[in-house]
């Protein structure tokens, strides 16, 4: 019984050991679907956070140009202790000194308000700016997240080319083994030359690197896909959409909303044109006069108000207007409204320019669209015309009718016409996700 409790103890170790690795495995891997892996970029990728961030901080700034309607409210006080005043009698050979009257103590404890009644319109447009300028950061976020959205489609959509070129490898793998097979019981029985048993060698040697490669390449595609949608480094994707399909004209790109300008860029553009509006307005605000309300309440000591200065504390206050205008901005300001003028010129001519090229984008992506429908349709006949290809060849190499290099081409060229067809239905998915991102649907 004793040397049964120790036994017990370590399978229930190893037990509980090889649980935990595999619940971490599990924790570590596990699979997501292509919308579920763009909905968590853009929501968890730490570049949109940023850009959510600065939104965030351009509202405060609204909030803030906003608040300068409101009337500006001080209060403040002070309290000096005089020291005896020296005074010179006949130039300095004579001093004598005296108390301050009528006390050493002076205080006072104020109240100040100042409402802006007018000033050239320069608080509206400060206010219209800053609105601007926080639309443009909405903008950049819903910029920032499609293109994360873009580039998490064009990482989940490489796995799904990684993962089903593994399956291809694998096929190509089991014929290039049994190639190898054939061969070698060929050369034994001396109906092959050397060359044809290491010219299968080598071929099934280049296969089995192509597999290393391939698997390399889905390890660091489903990390690179984890930190697209920040869920960790030591996390690795899985996707579960196959995504290839005949049927891939059923999307119909007439459904995306087409027009140039819904993009992100031409709307950026539009927004910077409007920001340099409304600081032209800012700008031209300092050659009108400003009027405003002042008023002020106060307790000080001692009373200066009479002469001599009477010995006791006293309260008053105000209430009037002040107006303002700066002559020399009618020189100063005329230049600084020139130069915002031009640089308004030119916003604009860069809208114009931005603008032909998101059309020319979106027309290039609807040709390129068609072509990769087109190649699908065209390598998926291909590739059983491959097939049947390889097995004619493959079936009159067995039989000694034709040479081991006309068998490897056709090897080669039936896999080459399955790797295309997978790159034609890839590649038509990341042009319809790259024509959702210029078109702003993304």
């Amino acid at each position: 019984m004793k040397i049964l409790i120790p036994i017990i103890g370590s399978i229930v170790l190893f037990w509980s050991f090889s649980a935990s690795v595999t619940a971490q495995e599990k924790q570590q891997k596990y699979t997501i679907s292509l919308k579920e892996a763009i909905s968590l970029a853009k929501q968890n990728n730490k570049t949109v956070q940023a850009s959510l961030i600065e939104q965030t901080a351009t509202e405060a700034d609204l909030n803030d140009a906003k608040n300068s309607v409101l009337p500006s409210l001080a209060v403040g006080g002070s309290y000096q202790r005089f020291s005896k005043a020296t005074l010179y009698d006949k130039g300095f050979s004579e001093s004598r000194q005296v108390s301050r009257l009528p006390s050493p103590d002076a205080m006072n404890l104020g109240l100040d308000l100042s409402l802006n009644i007018y000033s050239g319109g320069k608080t509206k447009s400060a206010i219209e700016e800053s609105s601007y300028r926080n639309a443009l950061a909405v903008i950049n976020t819903k910029d920032q997240s499609g293109n994360i959205g873009l580039q998490t489609a064009v990482q989940y959509l490489d796995l799904i080319r990684l993962y089903h070129f593994k399956q291809l490898i694998a096929d190509q793998e089991k014929r290039a083994e049994a190639r190898l097979k054939n061969i070698t019981a060929f050369y034994k029985n001396q109906r092959v030359t050397k060359s044809d048993l290491l010219r299968a060698e080598l071929t099934l040697s280049n296969v089995l690197l192509n597999k290393t490669q391939n698997e390399n390449d889905i390890e660091i595609g489903s990390k690179k896909l984890a930190l697209l949608v920040n869920n960790g480094e030591s996390q690795m994707l899985f996707p579960s959409d196959s995504l290839l399909t005949n049927d891939l004209k059923e999307i119909v790109l007439s459904q995306i909303n087409a027009d140039a300008n819904n993009s992100y860029s031409l709307q950026k553009a539009d927004m910077n044109l409007k920001i340099q509006s409304a600081r032209i307005k800012n700008i031209k605000s300092n050659n009108y006069p400003s009027l405003s309300l002042i008023s002020a309440y106060g307790l000080n000591y001692p009373n200066y108000l009479f002469f001599k200065p009477i010995d006791q504390a006293y309260s008053a206050g105000f209430v009037g207007v002040k107006f303002g205008y700066n002559i020399s901005s009618l020189y100063h300001n005329s230049n600084k409204v020139k130069a915002a003028n031009e640089r308004l010129s030119a916003i604009t001519i860069q809208k114009d320019w931005i603008k032909d090229n998101v059309k020319e984008d979106i027309n290039a992506l609807n040709i390129k669209y068609g072509e990769a429908l087109n190649r699908i349709e065209v390598t998926d006949k291909s590739i059983e015309q491959a097939k049947v290809n390889f097995e004619i060849i493959n079936t009159k190499y067995l039989n000694q009718l034709s040479l081991l290099t006309d068998l490897l081409d056709a090897d080669n060229l039936y896999q080459e016409s399955r790797y295309t067809y997978v790159n034609a239905q890839i590649g038509a998915l990341i042009i319809y996700y790259r024509l959702l991102y210029t078109t702003g649907n993304l």
